[in-house]
């Protein structure tokens, strides 16, 4: 007759389903999280729930970022050459975390306003931030700045995005939008502006003067970080844009 021992026997640190319900999700380590998705942990290698997430996280760290940086983009083979992780953990771990990214990128009735650069890039981070190959998006927004629609308009490659006027100018038009943001990523994470990007700016301000439609910003982003070149550059007084 195998031993199941009572919960009361059980130490604290290995129950997070019930620290979750007592102290609330916020203040569980991101082991206790992902140990409450997968349920069980690896009795071959005598780890519990948290003990085999823990394992996970330190798999997909480098030591020197968030391991979620790797997570974000970890696909079910990968995972599963983590001994004690089989397809069912794999993609109950992989389904959580593209959850947590809809919700992150989830729009309320509401419209959202977008008056800032960071307002920019928390609505371009879901489709920019953390990808491996380079992507052009834009940001189509009304007279009072609110967001009526976000498009990825081109991806490239690693090293290169092909984005040409006539592409951004037909989205905007197309979404009736009366004023618009730009924006792309660097995989490599660097936020500073190529001269590539500033001279595909200074194109684009220039065709915004003529179709009368303002170009409010260009945002470039990295790993959990973002630039404003009009912040960052000169372009804006160079190029007046239309009121």
């Amino acid at each position: 007759m195998s031993y199941s021992p009572r919960l009361q026997d059980i130490p604290a640190s290995e129950r997070p389903r019930e620290r979750l319900v007592e102290i609330g999700a916020k203040y569980l380590s991101n082991a206790e999280l992902i140990a409450i998705l997968i349920s069980t942990g690896d009795r071959h290698q005598g780890l519990s729930a948290v003990g085999l997430a823990q394992l996970i996280l330190q798999t997909f760290s480098d030591g020197k970022r968030d391991p979620f940086d790797a997570l974000r983009n970890a696909n079910p083979q990968e995972l599963t050459q983590i001994p004690g992780v089989g397809l069912a953990k794999a993609a109950q771990i992989l389904a959580g975390i593209e959850l947590g990214k809809r919700i992150f990128q989830a729009k309320p009735s509401e419209k959202i306003i977008i008056d800032s650069p960071e307002a920019a890039a928390i609505a371009l981070s879901n489709d920019l931030m953390w990808q491996d190959q380079e992507r052009f998006a834009v940001l189509c927004l009304d007279i009072k700045n609110r967001l009526i629609a976000s498009r990825v308009v081109t991806i490239g490659i690693a090293t290169e995005t092909l984005a040409h006027p006539r592409e951004i100018f037909r989205e905007v038009i197309k979404q009736n939008a009366t004023r618009l943001i730009i924006a792309h990523n660097h995989p490599s994470g660097n936020t500073d502006p190529s001269p590539e990007d500033l001279q595909l700016t200074e194109r684009l301000l220039q065709a915004a003067q003529i179709v009368g439609i303002p170009l409010l910003d260009h945002i470039i982003l990295g790993h959990d970080n973002y630039s404003s070149l009009r912040k960052k550059s000169e372009l804006w007084e160079n190029y007046p844009q239309p009121e």
